[in-house]
């Protein structure tokens, strides 16, 4: 690896920016080496040697409750894992890597693979019978229905002038 292309001077780098001014291009190549080393790891994981990849998720207040979106791609629906306890929803599983009889020699592997976890804590507790996950193109969805007892009561306030 050549160790003078993460350096942010040497080639008249920070002279370079949109507007002239090195530190706004001094800040711009600090991010570049940031993501250039974090792109395509995993977070380390503290026991066993395993990787947990970062699962990337949208949380959506419904009527009826929420709607949480996870990106998978690649993982096949037998890989994952939804589960439901309280009120903390864990979506967890794996990308398992596609073993080839043939070695291949890489010049470049961004994608990752691994196990992933994430935790989502929710503001009620659904009731387990009414939750449905379903996992479509590489999106999974899970609908969690709001109990009668946790219904958002909002009362309007007149705000009045002193």
């Amino acid at each position: 690896m050549d160790f003078k292309s993460l350096l942010p001077f040497g080639q008249n780098k920070l002279s370079a920016g949109g507007n002239g001014d090195p530190f706004t291009a001094l800040q711009r190549e600090i991010n570049r080496m940031f993501d250039d080393v974090w792109r395509g790891h995993s977070l380390p994981a503290t026991f066993g040697g395993e990787s947990y990849l970062a699962l990337r998720i949208d949380v959506k207040e419904t009527d009826q409750g929420l709607e949480v979106s996870a990106e998978l791609p690649g993982v096949d629906e037998k890989d994952i894992a939804v589960e439901l306890h309280d009120d903390v929803l864990t979506i967890k599983g794996e990308k398992k890597l596609e073993k080839d009889e043939k070695q291949k020699d890489f010049h470049v592997m961004e994608r990752a693979y691994g196990m992933f976890q994430r935790v989502v804590p929710l503001p009620f507790a659904p009731n387990p019978d009414q939750v449905k996950a379903q996992f479509t193109k590489g999106v999974l969805k899970v609908a969690l229905i709001r109990p009668p007892e946790a219904a958002v009561k909002t009362k309007k306030i007149a705000v009045e002038s002193a």
